[in-house]
């Protein structure tokens, strides 16, 4: 089995990062899955929470790289992220869903839910299930209750447009495990692969 990922893995480009995510295994707590779709936030990107500077919400996207950023969506979801490039850059890969592997029926308690395709197909889905919290905001990713496995082959990565933003729509930073059945929403045909 590879070696757990350590903090410089994420002191690179946020889009090398992303890419290199779908198919890594992400769990907290012992449950989790095969990452199969993130989202990439450059702090020059007016749909990131950094792009109009530090705040105490964002304050996490401005420290070092390998850090979890976790806030609230429309005051209902929990979201997680993974700080990246170099202290002070504030860019970061949201993690928008998980096949799920491990800890299988303490997701299923958590989400209330049985079909195992929905239990992290989504970011606010994922967290739920997880059990990931604001409380987790500034964790080290490389220290319980994280655990971050990369992946050992190659995956065959699609490209497109983000979800559920106003701003920089156009820009293809959603990457995802081409064909996953646990992808929060599918491709385009027409989104790269």
């Amino acid at each position: 089995m590879p070696r757990p990922l350590r903090r410089p893995y994420f002191a690179r480009d946020v889009h090398a990062v992303a890419r290199d995510l779908i198919g890594a295994t992400l769990l907290f707590k012992g449950a989790g899955g095969r990452i199969v779709e993130v989202e990439a936030y450059h702090h020059t990107d007016p749909a990131a929470h950094s792009y109009n500077g530090k705040t105490p919400r964002n304050a996490v996207m401005f420290g070092p790289p390998g850090f979890a950023y976790v806030y609230r969506s429309y005051g209902i979801h929990w979201c997680v992220n993974f700080v990246c490039e170099k202290e002070g850059s504030a860019s970061a890969v949201l993690i928008r869903a998980v096949e799920p592997t491990d800890g299988i029926a303490a997701m299923r308690r958590r989400r209330r839910l049985n079909d195992d395709r929905l239990l992290c197909s989504g970011p606010g889905r994922l967290c739920e299930a997880l059990g990931i919290t604001g409380a987790h905001n500034g964790l080290s990713l490389d220290k319980p209750p994280f655990e971050l496995i990369p992946r050992v082959d190659e995956v065959a990565i699609a490209t497109g447009p983000r979800i559920g933003i106003t701003k920089a729509i156009d820009l293809p930073w959603r990457y995802g495990l081409k064909g996953s059945r646990f992808l929060s929403r599918p491709f385009r045909a027409q989104d790269a692969i």
